[in-house]
C-alpha cells in the first residue's frame, strides 16, 4: 500500500513531538494566577492538538466571546513559550523513524498549526531544525489545515509528488488535509485524540498505535 512512498510529512504536536506536558504545565500556571487549583494531565491531554483555543476552553471552561479569553489566551501562551522545551519530548520510537527514514534516504519534513513564533524555537531546541526537509508551520501561508495548501507547498520545498508522499498527523484536519492534498494518510492514534471519537469516520488510509509501526508499513527496517 505504501510501496511508492518516498516523502513523510508529520504533524507536530501528538505526532511527532509529545508537547502534552508543556502544554499542560502552561496550563496549570496560568490557572494558578486566577487561584484554581489544578487540571488533571488527562483531561488537558486529548484537546492539545485542537489548539489554542481549545485548551483555553477546557482549562477555564469559557468560550472563544468571554471577555477574559483573549487576556487568559495570551497568558496561557507567554507560559508556554517560557517553558517550551520543559518536558516534551519525542514520542518513544520516534527517534528510531526518523533515523531509519534518513538511512534510507527517504524526505521527511512537518507540516503543523502552531505559529512559527513557537515552532521555531522548540525545532531548534530539538534540533530538528537541522534534520527536517522543510518544516511548515501554521502562519507560513495565509491558511492551515485542514486547507491542503500547507501540505502542498511542503511539496514544493522538498520537491517531491503528493502522490508518492505520506502525511501523519493525529487529528481530523491533519487527516482531511491530506486527503485534500491527494496524498496517503496515516492517523497516529497514540496522540492526542478524545476517548469517545470514532476515528474510523475520519477515513485515514491507515492507522498505527506507536511510531514504529510506521517503519512496518513503508517496509522499512532500521
Amino acid at each position: 500500500m505504501f510501496n511508492q512512498v518516498r516523502n513523510i510529512l508529520f504533524d507536530l504536536d501528538g505526532t511527532l513531538v509529545d508537547t502534552a506536558p508543556d502544554m499542560a504545565h502552561a496550563i496549570n500556571l496560568v490557572r494558578q494566577e486566577y487561584d484554581m487549583s489544578p487540571l488533571d494531565y488527562s483531561l488537558i491531554r486529548p484537546v492539545v492538538s485542537l489548539g489554542a483555543t481549545a485548551m483555553i476552553n477546557t482549562g477555564f471552561n469559557i468560550t472563544n466571546s468571554d471577555p477574559q479569553f483573549e487576556t487568559i489566551r495570551q497568558k496561557f501562551l507567554d507560559k508556554y513559550s517560557e517553558n517550551i522545551f520543559y518536558k516534551t519530548k519525542f514520542f518513544d520510537g520516534m527517534e528510531v523513524v526518523l533515523d531509519a527514514l534518513e538511512k534510507h534516504a527517504l524526505q521527511w519534513g512537518i507540516v503543523t498549526n502552531k505559529p512559527s513564533w513557537l515552532t521555531t524555537p522548540l525545532m531548534e531546541k530539538m534540533q530538528l531544525n537541522i534534520r527536517a526537509g522543510c518544516i511548515v508551520s501554521g502562519d507560513t501561508l495565509a491558511v492551515s489545515k485542514p486547507n491542503p495548501e500547507p501540505l502542498l507547498y511542503a511539496c514544493k520545498l522538498l520537491n517531491c509528488s503528493p502522490a508518492d508522499t505520506v502525511y501523519v498527523g493525529d487529528a481530523k484536519r491533519d487527516i482531511e488535509a491530506g486527503q485534500r492534498a491527494k496524498m496517503q494518510t496515516i492517523l497516529a492514534g497514540y496522540g492526542y485524540i478524545e476517548a469517545d471519537t470514532v476515528i474510523d469516520d475520519w477515513k485515514a488510509t491507515a492507522t498505527i498505535n506507536n511510531p514504529l509501526d510506521l517503519l512496518s508499513l513503508l517496509n522499512i527496517y532500521q
